[in-house]
């Protein structure tokens, strides 16, 4: 096995540069600066980035290092203040359309079954509803909420809901699902089956996904790649390909290369002081195993 230390894991996108048919997400050299109050915070600076069509890739690195604010830049829900984003060979110049996103909160309307809840991304893109209707059970069903559909929010968990909330994401098929701590808020037993869920439902209809957390752990368990960001401004500190059989259960942490990619993960938060030797600092203790419940 070769060593994951030796490789040149970092493989900038040029402007310019002819995109292949393959590449899915380009970042050339994107800052982004925010002016509000009385100093500017440079949240990312001259990040570039290759992400590959259908490629599971998550972004890990401490609090405030931009790792939400790239996901939204590539959702075109923020523009960046320097530097350009193309997905799917369009230039990213407002939000982007043909996605899906889940974020940590589920953001279910309480007054909605959660039938409803997932169709309601179909009636807002003028889609027809009762077209999607079996799509929708058979998503539910893949993620055990069959026997729920008729339920509403408050009458579910918050791994139910979350589910939920991720189904609705895929209901209309997008080539790319944007995921910003989905799993952040659940405890660790739901947070686990999440992630055997979500490997599943990727498997069974691969997807471009661009998944960012605090948790090393997930990041290896769930990636093709992981990106490894530097604390503010942001930037990518190593790309880590992550060589592990699919589908990846339980005993994937036993791997030698989940070991070895943790280990290498822990060593850049050490050198970097955002972990410290004989003890975690408060507000990044979870960048290991997930947040402490």
């Amino acid at each position: 096995m070769s060593d994951l230390r030796d490789a040149t894991l970092v493989s900038p996108a040029e402007p310019g540069q002819t995109e292949s048919l393959n590449v899915h997400i380009v970042l050339e050299r994107v800052s982004k600066i925010y002016e509000a109050g009385a100093r500017p915070t440079v949240a990312l600076q001259d990040t570039s980035l290759r992400i590959g069509r259908g490629e599971f890739v998550s972004i890990v690195g401490p609090s405030g290092c931009g790792k939400s604010t790239l996901m939204k830049m590539i959702a075109g829900l923020h523009l960046p203040s320097s530097g350009r984003i193309t997905v799917g060979g369009r230039l990213v110049a407002g939000p982007v359309t043909d996605i899906g996103i889940v974020f940590q909160a589920p953001v279910l309307l309480e007054w909605r079954t959660i039938l409803d809840n997932v169709l309601v991304q179909i009636e807002l893109r003028g889609l027809p509803k009762n077209a999607y209707r079996d799509r929708a059970l058979q998503l539910l069903d893949s993620v055990g909420l069959r026997d729920f559909a008729d339920r509403y929010p408050d009458e579910l968990s918050g791994g139910m809901r979350q589910r939920a909330a991720i189904v609705r994401a895929l209901i209309h098929e997008p080539p790319l699902l944007l995921m910003d701590e989905p799993f952040g808020a659940l405890d660790a037993l739901t947070r686990e089956q999440m992630r055997l869920d979500l490997e599943d439902l990727w498997l069974s209809k691969p997807m471009t996904v661009v998944f960012v957390t605090h948790s090393v752990d997930e990041a290896i368990l769930l990636s093709d790649r992981v990106v490894v960001m530097s604390p503010r401004p942001g930037q990518v500190e190593r790309i880590i390909d992550i060589d592990i059989p699919r589908p990846r259960g339980l005993e994937a942490r036993r791997h030698p290369v989940f070991e070895e990619a943790t280990q290498l993960v822990t060593d850049i938060f050490l050198n970097r002081g955002i972990l410290q030797s004989g003890g975690f600092s408060g507000k990044n203790a979870s960048l290991i195993q997930g947040p402490a419940r």
